[in-house]
């Protein structure tokens, strides 16, 4: 035997329970000030008795307009993204009635092709992404067709869409410079440079220090990973550790704060010192990096308000006319801590 699930009641249903016009359930709906409060209280009072949940798809459809946002954010594990993540629902919370959906690529470009095809499918009022190729024509391709995409933690080329990003480059300089001025001139650099565009700008401003400083490029010691997780931070120290003493770097910019981290694990692990053995700077400053055993210096990057910008150019695309492009980018800070003082 089948059983069959009841179908959830309708505005008709709500309208008969309370004994007026469906025109009346609609005006509690959607302008309850018209509405008395008795006659008001009795429409509320049969909804809940029918369990009535409201259709706000079809009333989207209805009004031509969806009042969901999505975010297609790189590495959902990664404490930066949903730190971005929580800006923009500072900034859709202060739109008023607005949804945010967070989907996760995790760096694989089919999974990022799959939900931006949902997500246009869905008719969202707009894209926010982290993208694996910032320079992906299906982007351009999306927004020609009417849904407005923003690019998060990353510049492409062209004017096809706005975007907001942190001077990578800049963060680099910054983080090495700082090595530089603490006595060190031998340093590690850690991170998947070769396969994602933020952590190649941030080893091309290091090595900008470092030709500042007079050093050539021979100085910064290429330990690469395959993420940028806090096991591959572990891995790359293990890796650090046993090179001999004369070539060893005596300090370590790493791509990111999670990298870091494990870096510093392994550090804790070998008893090797933090800072006079092995200095160590990351980047992002989350949360945890003020709480380390030892608190990480680190480049941080202004995550809330990345996100509530992309939200605010995202709007402003989807509801001004004549709306031009813009290309916001922001400066990042060195927070220096304990582990690289001496």
């Amino acid at each position: 035997m089948v059983i069959r699930e009841p179908r959830a009641a309708g505005m008709k249903e709500v309208a008969a329970a309370a004994g007026v016009s469906l025109g009346t359930v609609s005006n509690v709906l959607n302008r309850p000030d018209r509405v008395s409060p008795a006659t008001r209280a009795r429409v509320e009072a049969a909804m809940a008795d029918l369990r009535f949940v409201r259709n706000e798809s079809a009333r989207q459809l209805r009004a031509g307009r969806s009042r969901v946002l999505a975010y297609v954010m790189l590495d959902g594990s990664n404490p930066f993204f949903t730190d971005v993540a929580a800006g923009m629902e500072d900034a859709a919370d202060a739109a008023g009635d607005l949804s945010l959906f967070l989907c996760n690529s995790a760096h694989q470009p089919s999974r990022e092709a799959a939900y931006l095809g949902r997500l246009e499918q869905q008719r969202v009022q707009g894209i926010l992404i982290t993208p694996v190729d910032p320079d992906a024509p299906v982007l351009g391709e999306i927004a020609r067709r009417g849904t407005p995409v923003v690019v998060v933690d990353r510049t492409p080329e062209g004017t096809t869409h706005c975007s907001v990003a942190v001077d990578d480059v800049h963060g680099g300089e910054i983080a090495v410079r700082h090595l530089v001025e603490q006595g060190h001139e031998r340093i590690a650099f850690v991170g998947n440079h070769t396969s994602v565009g933020q952590v190649r700008d941030r080893r091309l401003g290091a090595l900008r220090a470092l030709e500042a400083a007079g050093l050539g490029p021979e100085a910064l010691v290429d330990l690469t990973t395959t993420a940028l997780t806090v096991a591959d931070g572990r891995g790359a120290g293990e890796r650090l550790a046993g090179l001999p003493a004369p070539v060893r770097p005596t300090a370590a910019f790493c791509a990111n704060d999670l990298v870091a981290l494990g870096l510093l694990q392994t550090c804790a692990n070998l008893r090797m010192s933090v800072p006079d053995d092995l200095a160590i700077v990351g980047y992002d400053d989350i949360e945890f990096a003020a709480a380390a055993a030892v608190p990480l210096t680190s480049v941080r990057q202004p995550r809330r308000r990345l996100g509530r910008t992309a939200v605010e150019l995202l709007l402003a695309e989807a509801t001004e006319p004549g709306h031009e492009h813009r290309k916001v980018v922001f400066t990042p800070e060195l927070v220096v801590r304990a582990s690289t003082l001496r």
